[in-house]
């Protein structure tokens, strides 16, 4: 190929920015195309989350009305966590909370909200495949607290239809430190319609609240958009494949499209669908975890949370497919 063509660049590439307009303003960003019409943007200073993405010019990723907002607008008290979510392809949640505020731990943690550093980019061949990768470390640290550092590391490849997301959180402190971890993957329109249907070996479902206890005989479907829609979470148990791999599939028959989440189910055993089919907040949410959603509080109650020793470290991998 390298024949055809003065550079690889020409055919596929990662191009690094920053934005420079409203409250996105100094965002460093990464735009990946792997040649292959599969494309996203890897937001550099928001923990590594993966903004717009779309494959074959087929939009996937719900936004919400926020947009793409710089971590130094972020609010961590409470709810405030929502005014500087955008939503995008996948959202990093964690690492010391994931799901409801508790104490002084605000909605869903600080990783969307920190600038990852010693970021890094790869396009090289490996194994016969031409590899374009988005590597950094988010760190969570507090003097007198917490240690805990990602490295993240989003690949793809030319000819291929997914995005590869593996991270690895070591505890760098000197004592244990709790790691709560959760990938807020977020489908949208057109492949989230009213056609669109949530697939997967499911072994049990359980309701979060009354609303989505009310809703439990349809979780796998979806409704147009309704005004006045209260949001519903079910958490599912997903049986793994021989290859440790948990698969959950939303697919739009009417359009042939679809998008899988496949999980390593040994470090991510929950699963956690946010069903959200309200008018404008039009949205489902496939979120693998280490822990539910109801705080740090009750999962340490619960014998839920994961503790990581001093210089132990967690890998979690995760790939998103897409069909357009």
């Amino acid at each position: 190929m390298k024949k055809y063509v003065g550079s690889m660049d020409q055919l596929a590439f990662v191009r690094t920015s920053v934005l420079d307009d409203g409250r996105g303003r100094g965002i460093r960003i990464a735009d990946v195309n792997n040649g292959s019409g599969l494309r996203f943007t890897v937001l550099l200073d928001r923990g590594m989350d993966i903004g717009d993405a779309a494959c074959k010019g087929l939009p996937f990723a719900y936004q919400t009305p926020v947009g793409t907002v710089h971590s130094s607008h972020y609010e961590p008290e409470g709810l405030r966590w929502l005014r500087s979510f955008g939503c995008g392809l996948l959202t990093g949640c964690g690492l010391s909370n994931i799901g409801v505020p508790d104490g002084e731990h605000g909605l869903h943690g600080r990783l969307s909200n920190t600038p990852a550093e010693n970021v890094s980019i790869s396009k090289d061949w490996l194994d016969g495949k031409y590899v374009l990768s988005v590597s950094g470390t988010v760190r969570e640290v507090s003097f007198f607290g917490e240690n805990l550092e990602l490295r993240r590391t989003i690949s793809t490849a030319m000819g291929e239809n997914s995005i590869c997301v593996s991270d690895a959180i070591t505890n760098r402190g000197v004592r244990p430190a709790p790691m709560m971890i959760l990938y807020h993957i977020n489908a949208g329109f057109p492949l989230l319609d009213e056609s669109a249907v949530l697939e997967g070996r499911v072994r049990e479902t359980t309701p979060r609240t009354e609303d989505a206890a009310d809703g439990i005989g349809q979780w796998n479907q979806c409704q147009p958009p309704t005004a006045g829609y209260a949001e519903q979470c079910f958490y599912h148990d997903v049986e793994a494949d021989a290859d440790g791999m948990a698969r959950m599939t939303l697919r739009n028959p009417s359009g042939g499209t679809a998008m899988e989440i496949a999980y390593r189910k040994a470090e991510l055993p929950y699963f956690t669908q946010w069903k959200m089919m309200g008018e404008q907040e039009y949205v489902m949410g496939l979120e693998p975890s280490n822990g539910l959603l109801d705080g740090r509080g009750i999962e340490e109650a619960s014998g839920r949370l994961r503790m990581l020793k001093p210089e132990e470290t967690e890998t979690c991998r995760l790939t998103i497919s897409f069909r357009p």
